[in-house]
């Protein structure tokens, strides 16, 4: 017959097993959620980071458009001929950038 006490052992030492292994994959799990989130965390850091120079463009050129409509009408009109036309004031020369930067 088999000793009772060996049983015992015998299932204590299952138990003990199960249980480091269901340990051990709670901190695997835990450990791959961690490095998950913190690149998620570095993506959308470097999405702001792109949203914010974006938003500072966008306010540079509204200042210039209302320092520009808050002048007189002959302003905002040389400006509309500048910008849209691509007119020049007499005796001026216009340089244009073709290198695309």
């Amino acid at each position: 017959m088999m000793n009772p006490g060996r049983k015992k052992r015998k299932k204590n030492t299952v138990l003990r097993t199960v249980f480091r292994l269901f340990f051990f994959l709670l901190l695997l799990s835990m450990l791959a959620a961690y490095i998950s989130n913190q690149v998620a965390i570095s993506s959308k850091r470097a999405e702001l980071q792109t949203l914010n120079e974006q938003i500072e463009q966008q306010q540079t050129k509204n200042e210039e458009l209302q320092r520009i409509l808050s002048g007189d009408a002959d302003d905002v009109t040389e400006w509309v001929a500048r910008d849209s036309y691509n007119y020049a004031a007499p005796n001026e020369r216009i340089f244009v950038d073709v290198t695309g930067n």
